[in-house]
């Protein structure tokens, strides 16, 4: 009898994670053998746990996907499924590498696909050819690239698309489970989570000085000092943010 595949998703999003494992429990020929939220947490479950393959998120809050796999040895590098969010052009470098990747949100049918590519090369014991491709595309600036941060949203409104340019957006608020965009007078409601959201965001340009606030620095015109190291934020538009204490050093700093 084959053995099972032994399976990891790493993805710093639980809905992300929960529609990866969802996908995988049709297949009775996978194990998941672990789940990781954080690049660091997954170098280490990939060394204890020595998974076969793994679908890996590029872009986290700690250490993107491509830095987990540098930190691995030779004989420790698993098969692996890209998981991102970025357009067709930054894909090219998995492209050049041959390497599967899966697009947010993920298609049944290209899930299906990659799967059937990543039990092909681990059956066939190709992961020695597979190990030199990945370590070209860590090696390529295509790779390097497709780590920058966001410069558009896409906001899905029933049948329209609308494209927020990052450099439009004000300010950011925290909605649950979605974050609000602020741009000049309009708000755009997006699927998102603040952690997710501030990962994407280059910081030298935002803020976050609340933990359901992140503001683009450009449009700070004063602040004022309050109590408790808390700040109040005027905006170029005359629109006031109070920062919390939590995060008084980033302001401090960034000042």
């Amino acid at each position: 009898m084959t053995a099972p595949i032994r399976v990891m998703i790493v993805d710093d999003e639980p809905l992300a994670r929960r529609g990866v494992r969802s996908r995988l429990r049709k297949h009775p020929d996978i194990d998941i053998v672990a789940e990781c939220a954080t690049g660091k947490a997954a170098v280490t479950a990939i060394r204890d746990r020595r998974p076969d393959l793994v679908f890996l998120d590029v872009q986290m809050p700690d250490i993107s996907g491509f830095a987990v796999l540098q930190m691995l040895k030779r004989d420790e590098m698993p098969a692996v499924i890209f998981l991102t969010a970025y357009d067709q052009y930054a894909l090219e470098a998995f492209s050049v590498h041959a390497l599967d990747y899966l697009l947010k949100p993920i298609d049944d049918a290209r899930f299906e696909g990659a799967l059937t590519h990543a039990r092909e090369i681990i059956r066939n014991h190709d992961l020695p050819d597979l190990e030199k491709r990945i370590r070209g595309l860590l090696g390529n600036s295509g790779a390097r690239e497709t780590v920058r941060y966001e410069t558009r949203f896409s906001v899905r409104t029933g049948q329209r698309i609308v494209i927020v340019l990052v450099n439009d957006i004000d300010w950011i608020e925290a909605c649950g489970d979605y974050v609000t965009l602020h741009v000049g007078n309009r708000s755009h409601l997006l699927r998102q989570t603040m952690y997710k959201m501030e990962s994407q965001l280059d910081p030298g340009r935002f803020l976050r000085i609340h933990r359901s606030t992140i503001v683009q620095t450009s449009r700070i015109r004063e602040l004022v000092a309050l109590d408790n190291r808390e700040f109040l934020l005027r905006l170029s538009d005359g629109k006031e943010l109070k920062s919390s204490r939590s995060y008084s050093d980033r302001i401090e700093k960034w000042l």
